[in-house]
């Protein structure tokens, strides 16, 4: 008889999310500069991969209390795919190969994860993984994934086969005294320093006297919609996904430094900008309008990098899209960034998440309808090693990670920096968000622009 471990609340809850018109998966793209073939491919899976357990772990049910138990017909050829992109097999058939993958869930019948290789890639080959948020936020599975890398593998981050020690043990606690433990340890290493807002080598602030958990969640409850923009409406199935070319992040470091502002401002108020961009070629009013985004806070110790199950808050951050001048764009997130690091508002929303994972399915979605509507967007900026990586010697060229969007949020926007380059993706609803590209575009010159007015020029 099997071994059964329940998921965690949060997990669960994130679990329970999934929807035909946004699934709970979170997508990664990584570009090799070199080719790999699948063989190769799956032996550097085996030993770098399938360690964690939770990749030969599927998910049962019964009485409806999810929980994790080994998959006795575990075949990693069912998880692996060899793929070849049609015409040109460049970066636009890779995108919409991308898109086509995010509309498509994974097979709860087996372990919660997919990757497709595509061999022949502009001369190298590209991975598309996708992996459910149920396994792992996306810090932690980004650093899952980069683990594949010759650099990064270290196989004592490998849990035991015992049961994985960040689950609950034992029978499912209930949902309040779920949110107070949770709570009070998200309380504790806030008090410690040792958390991250955005960027994992940077301390949270702790929390403010005057901003009790009790506040934060009034707060959260209190708040009301964001502007009505083309961004908001009736979700469907089909989702597109694009990206950026890269950006040069000493040069992100110089605008930050130039208006005494972090590197995570400069690229959220250039986000705004971008949106402000996209809206206007809609021909839609962008006076006043305010585009509220809820981003993901991580809530976990360094040392815990790889620590699967989910340990994030949220936050809501509201974009200054009606702002006409792009500095006061800027220095408007600056504001509220430096509110929220004070606040509890990242550990309060991962209480509630940890209780709605205990609470009927039927309240959990009314709990999260709610919540969605009260953001437009979904923005994650996680950064990535600064150091070249290789994968079975190849060197990896790029990396692209999107997180999944809860609710019924169309619009994902995902920020990762590798080797001194800085890259913006975009995946959404392919009805309420047509043109992507249009969103990168504006991002791209945003970033010019704020650099053309703050930095010296080169001589």
């Amino acid at each position: 008889m099997s071994t059964r471990e329940p998921l965690s609340g949060v997990d669960a809850a994130w679990l329970r999310m999934d929807d035909p018109t946004n699934l709970m998966t979170i997508t990664a793209v990584l570009v090799l500069e070199d080719p790999i073939d699948v063989g190769t491919f799956k032996s550097l899976l085996e030993e770098r991969l399938l360690g964690f357990t939770r990749f030969r772990q599927r998910v049962r049910t019964p009485d409806r209390a999810p929980a994790w138990e080994h998959d006795p017909h575990f075949d990693l050829d069912q998880h692996v795919r060899r793929a070849a992109l049609p015409g040109a097999a460049g970066p636009a058939e890779l995108k919409a190969r991308v898109g086509e993958l995010m509309s498509t869930p994974l097979d709860r019948s087996k372990p919660l994860w997919h990757m497709e290789l595509i061999e022949d890639y502009q001369g190298g080959s590209a991975l598309i993984a996708r992996l459910h948020h149920a396994i792992g936020d996306g810090m932690a599975l980004v650093q899952v994934l980069l683990s594949l890398t010759d650099e990064h593998f270290d196989p004592s981050r490998f849990p035991p086969d015992r049961a994985s020690r960040s689950l609950l043990p034992g029978v499912v606690r209930g949902a309040l005294r779920a949110v107070g433990h949770t709570v009070r340890a998200g309380s504790r290493l806030l008090e410690e320093g040792v958390e991250s807002i955005l960027n994992p080598s940077h301390g949270l602030h702790r929390a403010k006297q005057g901003m009790s958990l009790g506040a934060a969640l009034s707060k959260f409850l209190l708040l009301g919609r964001d502007s009505e923009t083309s961004l908001k409406g009736e979700l469907q199935v089909a989702q597109r996904a694009t990206w950026s070319g890269p950006l040069a992040l000493t040069r992100v470091k110089r605008i930050a430094r130039a208006l005494d502002a972090k590197v995570n401002d400069v690229l959220l108020g250039a986000v705004a900008g971008a949106l402000r961009h996209y809206l206007e070629a809609q021909n839609e009013s962008t006076d006043g309008v305010v585009v509220r985004a809820l981003i993901p806070v991580n809530l976990r110790p360094p040392e815990q990098a790889f620590r699967l199950g989910n340990r994030f808050g949220l936050v809501y951050l509201d974009l200054p899209v009606g702002m006409g001048d792009r500095l006061a764009r800027v220095l408007s997130v600056k504001t509220q960034m430096d509110e929220i690091k004070g606040s509890s508002e990242a550990v309060t929303a991962l209480g509630v998440l940890e209780g709605l994972g205990h609470l009927p399915v039927e309240v959990e979605e009314q709990a999260v309808r709610f919540f969605g509507r009260k953001a437009s967007a979904v923005m994650t900026n996680v950064p990535g090693p600064q150091e070249e990586l290789h994968m079975a010697g190849r060197r990896v060229q790029h990396v692209m990670p999107w997180v999944p969007r809860a609710g019924r949020i169309g619009l994902g926007v995902s920020i990762f920096s590798y080797d001194g380059e800085v890259r913006i993706g975009i995946a959404c609803d392919a009805h309420l968000v047509p043109n992507p590209d249009t969103i990168v575009e504006g991002f791209e010159d945003e970033f010019d622009a704020l650099a053309q007015a703050l930095l010296p020029a080169p001589e």
